[in-house]
């Protein structure tokens, strides 16, 4: 005889609480925080970056902080437009992260970010897709 249905109990809604919302609450509070507390801030792309060689850089800038997230997440905590920016100026640095960029909050002078970041660069082997 086949199962009776009748007596199952059924949920109507199959909503589920949001879990990034904190998260990304939290990463807009730090982004805010370096931004008050690191003088230059710098916006980097990547192209098939792989966590270890992630990891290397940032265990070369120790005294930095790196932020490599959701883009928009990441433009909403420095401000989109002039009058929503958290301070002077960041609303150009959001305009600048599109795609696979991030952001590195130092105190290292410019010139030296600079060229340590022209002269990197990693070997990588060929993957499929790419």
């Amino acid at each position: 005889m086949p199962k009776s249905r009748k007596n199952r109990v059924v949920t109507l809604s199959r909503a589920r609480p949001k879990k990034g919302l904190k998260q990304k609450s939290q990463l807009i509070q730090e982004i805010r925080n370096c931004a008050t507390s690191y003088p230059s801030v710098f916006v980097f792309s990547v192209e098939n970056m792989r966590n270890s060689n992630l990891k290397e850089v940032r265990q070369h800038w120790k005294k930095s902080r790196f932020f490599f997230g959701k883009s928009k997440v990441m433009q909403l905590a420095l401000g989109r437009t002039d009058s929503d920016e958290f301070m002077d100026g960041l609303h150009l640095i959001s305009k600048k992260l599109v795609g696979n960029t991030g952001l590195l909050f130092t105190d290292t002078p410019q010139e030296e970010v600079l060229r340590w970041f022209e002269s990197y660069s990693v070997p990588e082997y060929a993957r499929s897709g790419n």
